[in-house]
């Protein structure tokens, strides 16, 4: 009985799978090899929750998760499945709790970012910086990641002198090129303790102060405002208030700069795996969440889409986890690296789909006079 039961969930999950080219155990470096027929069951009752776990549970393997993934947005595959359980939680918490209030500000550094930085030195680039890269004329990690800095000070017309806020400063990589390149002054904020003292020493001797401290709780004036990957954790609830914050920051001839990840359609949750195991607490904003979210605070000058580097940035991180992992194995056991592998891999479908994008939105407070100049 229990071996029919597993012909027909396999037989099932394949009839799904069949206009995506994704065959169970077959010969294509996409397609899953099945090792434990418990897999089955679990993806049906669990949907994206359960292909995670089972895949760090060692349930099943697979040459090219990138591309198993793209397919399966591209396809979507997503949609042929009951909304489960763990689906139904998240929604109803999002709902009914403000999951990124003050009093939680901090969980998400806890969680994530102060996991280790041994971790993050081998899989960054050398400025560490944690968010997309530029890969226009570059062919190295290195070189995207300082393009995108260089680009970020190009498009807020950063001079000598001038002050910045950096809302989510991470290890200090805009606020040491920034300080170095340009000549500002930058005070970076995090929730994470790791990062703040990392950052501290890594920007040590130049004009940056780093500080631990939630966004709502800065109330003063800078020439202009960035936030760079920041903004994925402040939730839909809090949108308006960190767009209220930018505002009262920043003097009235500045620019408010926000690099952030997007979605396609508007959600107040998000992917049931990457909540419980990578990003707690986290959501996705929409176009219109974060226009609305500014209305009548800001001018939008400009709108920068560059998610398909987010691509790239994410197989080099991939790369370079896996090519440091024996410097990384005896402080991190397998099913960590299975889940980090995972994490890297999958969120590269979700940009290689389309299904996520990287936005760089300028603001100005009123409006450039003669208009804004977009810079790529």
């Amino acid at each position: 009985m229990a071996s029919a039961n597993i012909q027909r969930l396999r037989q099932r999950l394949q009839y799904i799978l069949k206009d995506s080219g994704i065959i169970l155990n077959g010969p294509n470096p996409w397609d899953p090899q099945i090792k434990n027929d418990r897999f089955y069951a679990r993806i049906f009752a669990n949907g994206s929750l359960g292909l995670g776990e089972s895949y760090m549970d060692g349930w099943w393997e697979c040459d090219r998760i990138d591309d198993l993934i793209t397919r399966i947005f591209l396809y979507n595959i997503k949609s042929t499945f009951k909304i489960n359980l763990p689906v139904i939680k998240d929604a109803i918490r999002a709902r009914i709790m403000n999951r990124q209030n003050r009093q939680r500000a901090y969980y998400i550094g806890e969680k994530h970012y102060d996991i280790g930085n041994d971790l993050y030195q081998a899989m960054l680039d050398a400025r560490m910086v944690y968010t997309c890269g530029y890969w226009k004329d570059a062919q190295d990690l290195d070189t995207a990641q300082e393009n995108k800095l260089d680009l970020v000070c190009r498009k807020i017309g950063v001079k000598p002198g001038q002050t910045i806020l950096d809302i989510g400063c991470g290890w200090g990589s805009f606020a040491k090129f920034a300080a170095e390149r340009y000549g500002a002054h930058v005070t970076g904020i995090t929730v994470s303790k790791e990062q703040a003292k990392l950052a501290e020493d890594r920007c040590a001797g130049l004009p940056v102060t780093i500080r631990l401290q939630d966004y709502r709780d800065v109330n003063e004036k800078f020439d202009h405002v960035i936030s760079l990957g920041m903004f994925e954790h402040v939730g839909y609830k809090n949108y308006r208030t960190y767009f209220n914050v930018a505002r009262r920051c920043i003097k009235d001839d500045g620019f408010f700069l926000l690099h952030t990840i997007g979605g396609n359609i508007s959600t107040t949750s998000t992917d049931p795996w990457i909540e419980r195991y990578i990003f707690p607490n986290s959501m996705i904003p929409s176009v219109k969440q974060i226009a609305v979210a500014g209305e009548g605070l800001f001018v939008m000058e400009d709108w920068h889409n560059f998610g398909s580097d987010y691509d790239k940035t994410l197989l080099a991180w991939y790369h370079n986890v896996e090519s440091h992992w024996n410097e990384l194995e005896d402080h991190y056991n397998d099913r960590f690296h299975r889940m980090w592998r995972f994490y890297l891999l999958c969120c590269a479908g979700t940009f290689r789909s389309r299904l996520n994008q990287l936005w760089e939105v300028v603001f100005s407070p009123n409006g450039v006079p003669g208009g804004y100049v977009s810079i790529r």
